[in-house]
């Protein structure tokens, strides 16, 4: 029962996997630096050589196309962008070529290759380097997409990415890295379309993903404390989506709270409604979700703190569900309004 962090879970899933295959390849910006992109791909390099874990040029889509064609022919790429905007250059690559060529080869080629997108607010990011775009992914059939908000998740979650024949999207954000877990030493896998329940509850729903499923848990933890018992679900896998697990727990409680890591408009939350509705008696369902504000994000932290929900947010529109007082001490938190930087000791930028 040892704890690793987030980054160290996927550090150790990249080690076990290597040695297992001599086919997985690492590569992207920052691959091989002091940081190893947030403590990720540190010391990998070493372990494997520089055949299997280097730098890249800042070519995105020439490198997602010189992926694709390795993961045709064999080899298991894995291509690390630290950044989700970084593979707004690869989108016809990923949409139009990984995503499709198992169906145009009727089945004969498969591509087996891990596309690693960082995503999230992180010290004064701004529009271009801090957006949540899973449900852009999630949109394209032939890609699976995956948004692990644990550490033991992160580690089984990339394993089982690895070794699937599809092209995978593997998201994480950024405020996870530093956060602990309980990880298994072994080598294991975790299935590509499940949910993971973190909580039972009888009174209201929470279905969230990435983060803001950990900060659903934190905000269900405290709600406790009112009596109020929530049900977490972290979605985990946005394609495909674990649409029966979303029912079960509607149909259960009748209250439903979504939290979106990313915008609601056209996002994961307007899809997790759509499920309850086309699936459920609606009408006797309470939904709710609350995501990003709709507009860019701001550089200056005094304006990004209004751009995000937090726990605290959470349980105010959980109080206001139920039909009950928020209390004045949850509404005059100073984590009403979340902040921009992890912990104190985060500098930034990067």
């Amino acid at each position: 029962m040892r704890k690793l962090k987030y980054s160290e879970a996927i550090n150790e899933a990249f080690s076990l996997a290597m040695k297992k295959d001599k086919k997985i390849i690492i590569l992207g910006l920052g691959c091989d630096d002091p940081k190893g992109i947030f403590g990720t791909t540190l010391g990998l390099k070493d372990k494997f050589g520089k055949n299997r874990v280097f730098d890249v040029p800042t070519a995105e889509n020439a490198l997602t196309g010189i992926c694709i064609g390795l993961a045709s022919e064999g080899f298991k790429p894995v291509l690390s962008h630290q950044r989700v905007e970084f593979a707004l250059l690869t989108i016809e690559q990923i949409f139009n070529q990984a995503a499709k060529w198992n169906f145009m080869s009727a089945g004969k080629k498969n591509v087996p290759l891990v596309i690693r997108l960082i995503i999230g607010r992180g010290w004064g990011q701004g529009p271009q380097h801090s957006q949540s775009l899973e449900a852009i992914f999630g949109h394209i059939p032939g890609l699976i997409v995956v948004t692990p908000s644990t550490a033991a998740d992160a580690k089984g979650m990339l394993i089982s990415s690895i070794k699937n024949k599809n092209p995978v999207i593997f998201f994480e954000h950024r405020w996870l890295h530093e956060n602990y877990g309980i990880v298994p030493k072994k080598y294991y896998e975790t299935k590509l379309n499940k949910s993971k329940l973190l909580k039972i509850g009888n009174h209201i729903s929470i279905i969230s993903n990435s983060f803001m499923a950990i900060e659903s848990l934190k905000a269900s933890k405290l709600l406790k404390k009112f009596d109020i018992s929530c049900e977490v679900l972290d979605l985990r896998v946005i394609r495909p989506l674990d649409k029966k697990s979303i029912v079960k727990t509607a149909k259960k409680n009748k209250k439903v709270l979504i939290v979106d890591n990313g915008l609601t408009s056209f996002g994961i939350s307007s899809e997790v409604v759509s499920t309850i509705i086309d699936e459920c008696d609606h009408k006797s369902i309470n939904i709710k979700r609350i995501g990003l504000l709709d507009a860019p994000i701001p550089s200056t932290r005094s304006l990004a703190k209004f751009i995000y929900p937090s726990y605290i947010s959470i349980i105010i529109e959980v109080f206001k569900m139920l039909n009950k007082k928020v209390p004045k001490n949850i509404i005059n938190s100073k984590d009403f309004y979340a902040s921009d930087q992890p912990d104190e000791n985060f500098k930034g930028p990067f």
